[in-house]
């Protein structure tokens, strides 16, 4: 039954509400003070402190959710020493970087772009998607022609140091990604900003050397991203093809909403995939989820994953719980 609960205390009264509807997930008075406690909150996949920092200061200043993540994200995309997303990362082996992303608002609308050429902001290019277009996805040659449409300038995302490394990698041509390496290739951003709204993003060069042509989990909804605003959110890195065929995002936000909690929906999501995966030692899959009382969990195949986690003015580095 759906509950009011007028607001007595003096501090609580200060976020300018006057009632808590339960859809929210708030039914007492407590609830409504650890919410002020736990939120905002930004949590992100492998360690990057400066992308989950831009995104809780957005956060902390009063920003919504669905823009602290797409810019959170952003600050990967432009780092040239990170190789697995955005300009300079490793490129496909016809010497091609193929960007793929997504983002999701807490209305449930989703944006995506995959096999993206050309564009260093390939979360932002998914977001004009999601806003400006009646579609989910766009891929290819239409997703850059939709970029250029939108004002996006065309880049070369090759830089000196990848083609370098492309350049040696083409002696052997050998496909070995390196676990917690290779298989980091992803930064998945969570956000819940102080009116409790939950906002999801996702970008992602792929794995180094893949097939031309090849798009990852990254920017399929339901698979790198899912976040139902009234359960929670996840997000997943690691070997793409793995958890596409899981759809494990998804199924952490439905065993959430089934009353689990994020951290043994992970570890059922991961359980699932080592499972269906013989070969499930030569990879790493993982995944991170929060509900929306601001209760995290993570799993992962390997160990040396981790995640980063921004609240309260403090970014952490929070080692992950593994099955190896």
């Amino acid at each position: 039954m759906k509950r009011r609960i007028f607001i007595r205390n003096t501090g609580i009264t200060s976020l300018g509400m006057t009632v808590i509807p339960a859809t929210l997930g708030f039914n007492t008075i407590n609830d409504l003070e650890n919410m002020q406690n736990k939120f905002p909150l930004t949590i992100a996949t492998w360690n990057f402190p400066n992308a989950s920092q831009k995104a809780g200061e957005l956060l902390d200043s009063g920003a919504t959710a669905l823009d602290a993540v797409e810019q959170g994200v952003m600050i990967e995309e432009t780092n040239l020493k990170n190789t697995t997303v955005g300009k300079g990362g490793a490129p496909d082996r016809e010497g091609n970087v193929t960007l793929d992303a997504c983002i999701m608002a807490p209305n449930g609308n989703a944006g995506a772009v995959a096999y993206l050429k050309n564009n260093t902001h390939a979360v932002s290019v998914a977001r004009r998607v999601m806003e400006e277009t009646p579609h989910v996805m766009l891929v290819g040659q239409g997703a850059d022609q939709f970029a250029r449409e939108q004002g996006f300038e065309k880049e070369n995302l090759l830089t000196e140091e990848s083609e370098k490394a492309y350049r040696e990698w083409l002696k052997k041509k050998e496909y070995k990604p390196i676990i917690n390496i290779e298989n980091h290739d992803t930064i998945g951003m969570l956000c819940i900003d102080k009116n409790g709204d939950i906002a999801g993003a996702c970008t992602s060069s792929g794995l180094s050397y893949k097939m031309n042509g090849r798009v990852g989990d990254s920017p399929i909804i339901g698979s790198g991203l899912f976040l139902d605003n009234k359960v929670g959110g996840a997000v997943a890195t690691g070997m793409g093809e793995a958890i596409m065929k899981s759809v494990g995002s998804f199924l952490i936000v439905e065993l959430m909403r089934q009353g689990k909690s994020p951290q043994e929906a992970c570890e059922i999501a991961i359980n699932r995939i080592i499972k269906t995966n013989p070969n499930y030692r030569d990879f790493q899959a993982a995944f991170i989820a929060l509900n929306k009382k601001g209760e995290l969990g993570s799993y992962c195949i390997q160990k040396g994953f981790s995640y980063v986690k921004y609240q309260n003015s403090k970014n952490e580095n929070i080692p992950s719980h593994y099955y190896f």
